[in-house]
């Protein structure tokens, strides 16, 4: 009974797990634009009147607070999934031992043993991990197993890897006492940890008030549509593009940074020309 009781558990949690990760892509979906709107009208009302550049510094930090905030929701939420759906899994295998155990006396011949098809052997294969964990060891090794040093560990791994490896989180927790709950938390809280792989290239755009005001919005939108970065995503081929807050060079807005170089005064139809010019002075 205890094994049908946490079955129902889990395939609740798994429910309403994949119902708010769809009710969270069906909510961004639909305000994505609606936002890029609003701040598209507030830009254009600045120009003639300054005082609405509150308003838009405004809207702008309650569009990325809530964007961010919906992240770490879904990233939390997955891995409930996980561990949820994990927990089923293991629960129906019980369930089913169980109703299977009073039959077992009887003689049943065996089937004969088949090779796997070669899709499945080619999944298979597919599958092992790509990611050397032996960095992983080394780090425990130095730094301890203790949970105290979870924001030091997370910090080590994305350095290493340039984002934090699903395969490398799982082998700290074996080898650490920190849970895969708490390591998904720290990462999911703090903004500069990544859970998808980097590109080569990090392309950084200000969306400061004083870029907003100058045109920043259109200005990524055509490094989006330069670079070929897909909408929902930050990377694409060899480059990752982040909207952060601030540059340092307000007086150069709007502004964007490759690799640590610095280029500003950009418009949409020049921005893509500088980047390409940053880029081979990189070759040089």
């Amino acid at each position: 009974m205890t094994a049908r009781i946490w079955t129902w558990i889990a395939g609740g949690a798994v429910v309403a797990s994949v119902a708010i990760l769809l009710a969270d892509y069906a909510v961004s979906t639909w305000q994505a634009p609606r936002d890029d709107k609003l701040v598209k009208n507030l830009q254009q009302q600045v120009k003639s009147d300054a005082a609405v550049a509150t308003n838009l510094d405004t809207e702008q930090k309650r569009i990325t607070n809530a964007r961010r905030a919906r992240k770490s929701r879904d990233n939390t939420v997955s891995w409930v999934l996980i561990g949820a759906a994990s927990l089923f899994l293991t629960s129906a295998k019980r369930i089913v031992g169980q109703v299977s155990g009073p039959v077992a006396h009887q003689p049943v011949r065996a089937a004969p043993a088949l090779a796997p098809a070669p899709a499945l052997a080619s999944a298979s294969r597919c599958s092992a991990p790509t990611v050397d964990l032996s960095f992983i060891d080394e780090l425990v090794a130095k730094e301890g197993r203790t949970k105290e040093s979870a924001i030091a560990f997370l910090q080590a791994i994305q350095k290493h890897y340039r984002y934090l490896p699903d395969e490398a989180i799982s082998r700290l927790s074996e080898l650490t006492e920190i849970t895969p709950a708490q390591l998904a938390g720290t990462s999911s809280f703090y903004v500069q940890f990544r859970r998808s792989p980097a590109g080569k290239h990090t392309v950084r755009v200000c969306h400061g008030t004083a870029c907003h005001v100058a045109g920043a919005r259109q200005v990524a939108d055509e490094l989006r549509r330069y670079l070929a970065i897909p909408e929902g995503a930050d990377t694409a081929r060899m480059f990752t593009m982040d909207e952060v807050a601030c540059l340092g060079c307000c007086s150069l807005a709007p502004v964007l940074m490759l690799d640590g170089r610095t280029a500003g005064r950009l418009t949409p139809s020049s921005a893509s020309a500088v980047l390409a010019g940053l880029l081979e002075r990189e070759k040089v």
